[in-house]
């Protein structure tokens, strides 16, 4: 049928034409019951003030549209003071929405978030060291926009999964020297030295760390005291649930310095997210005492029409599914023990990628976004023209099928940020 009929009527599963208007109704109702329900609680023990958290779960992809809402949730472990914590805490989403293009469909905006993230991340620390102070952060980002989880991370907070059947995996990689080999590699490749504390006669002690400065930690945002190679470059990790849901432990190393992840997942099952974030707090503290700030976030992941029951106290047994398809490969597959969930058939992988180099975080653009011959820089968003900006290719070893010529682009600012990252000016030399 063609004209105005059929572009008013449509046919029902039975056979009976409905209109248009209504079935547009439906799929706007069916739409909204997909959308899981969101239970969350956070319970924390300060040992030196320098965790901070934050619980966001009103934010819109499209600015006063409720059905284009999504959820933040962040812990931030800092060292030498709070000032980096607080800081990313306060700016750091500001950055990643910032970075996403406008006008984006859900699909498209969702695809758009991991480079966001990276955007997000380095102009997070580049704008904090404009400040002068040395203090430094760990993050751990999480977006939940409907069944797709986004997490984001430097440093050793961590974020575990622990879905329904009992399936835990992490959906972090933890930057720490003295597990962390390509870590070591990296940082010694870009100009910094790996070693132990001496102490008088020459004996050494404790975790590896970095020289200068001494951090254990191979990602931060901050550290300005130690060399660049220090990098704000986030792991990121995006999967989407299975409509059975999950519930996630996001907690600093307070927590993860005490238990494991199966400690931390099995102390609280069969709880509510609040008493559950609680009980992982005190389960930490009973086993190794409050030896360093103690943070937990649990967000419990529910279809709407369930009750909202935490996951079983029994894990049920897990019938095994042939994997999802990916719908990007990962280039980085340091978290092997997450590839379980798919199959098991409890998450579809979507992306995961941990490099530290901007040329392979930021991938190509050969149609760049300009306006009037105005191109942006990809990290910080600052306006330049051609004549100005430097395709985040250009020199990179690392991206050969790239074209130097083309997007993205830094401006010279974010470039002399990317060559230190990358070891190519010397340590301490600091662009303001």
């Amino acid at each position: 049928m063609a004209g105005g009929d059929g572009e008013r009527r449509r046919r029902h599963s039975s056979g009976a034409m409905v209109p248009l208007a209504l079935l547009i109704g439906e799929e706007a109702r069916m739409e909204k019951m997909e959308r899981p329900r969101i239970r969350y609680g956070c319970a924390a023990q300060s040992k030196k003030g320098e965790d901070y958290f934050l619980i966001r779960t009103d934010c819109c992809r499209v600015l006063g549209d409720p059905s284009s809402s999504f959820s933040v949730f962040a812990v931030l472990d800092g060292h030498n003071g709070n000032a980096a914590a607080i800081y990313t805490r306060d700016n750091l989403l500001n950055h990643v929405m910032g970075a996403i293009p406008h006008g984006l469909g859900r699909e498209e905006w969702l695809q758009a978030l991991p480079r966001a993230l990276v955007a997000g991340f380095v102009k997070t620390d580049k704008e904090f060291q404009r400040k002068g102070q040395t203090s430094g952060t760990t993050v751990t980002f999480v977006i939940i926009d409907g069944w797709t989880i986004t997490v984001a991370s430097v440093g050793d907070s961590r974020c575990i999964l622990d879905a329904q059947g009992g399936v835990i995996s992490a959906l972090t990689v933890d930057h720490r020297l003295e597990e962390n080999v390509e870590e070591r590699e990296r940082v010694t490749a870009s100009g910094g030295e790996v070693g132990r504390l001496s102490i008088v006669g020459g004996a050494e002690i404790g975790p590896l760390r970095c020289w200068p400065g001494g951090l254990c930690l191979s990602r931060s945002i901050g550290d300005m005291d130690v060399g660049e190679f220090i990098v704000p470059v986030p792991y990121v990790k995006q999967i989407k649930l299975l409509k059975a849901g999950g519930r996630l432990i996001i907690a600093s190393d307070g927590i993860w310095d005490a238990l494991t992840s199966d400690m931390a997942a099995n102390s609280c099952r069969g709880l509510p997210a609040e008493l559950a974030a609680r009980q992982v707090v005190k389960e930490a503290l009973r086993t190794r005492g409050l030896k360093d700030d103690t943070t937990c976030i649990v967000v419990d992941i529910t279809q709407t029409d369930q009750s909202s029951e935490p996951p079983p106290s029994t894990p049920k047994k897990v019938n095994r599914l042939k994997s999802f398809i990916f719908r990007r490969k990962p280039k980085d597959s340091v978290n092997k023990l997450a590839k379980k969930l798919s199959a098991v058939g409890v998450v579809e992988e979507l992306f995961e990628e941990g490099s530290a180099m901007l040329a392979e975080r930021l991938g190509n653009d050969s149609s760049a976004e300009k306006t009037s011959n105005v191109f942006t820089c990809a990290i910080c968003q600052a306006i330049l023209v051609p004549s100005k900006g430097v395709s985040v290719h250009a020199g990179s070893i690392f991206s050969t099928n790239s074209k130097p010529w083309e997007g993205p682009f830094l401006c010279d600012d974010c470039r002399n940020k990317k060559d230190a990252m990358e070891g190519k000016r010397p340590s301490g030399v600091k662009v303001l």
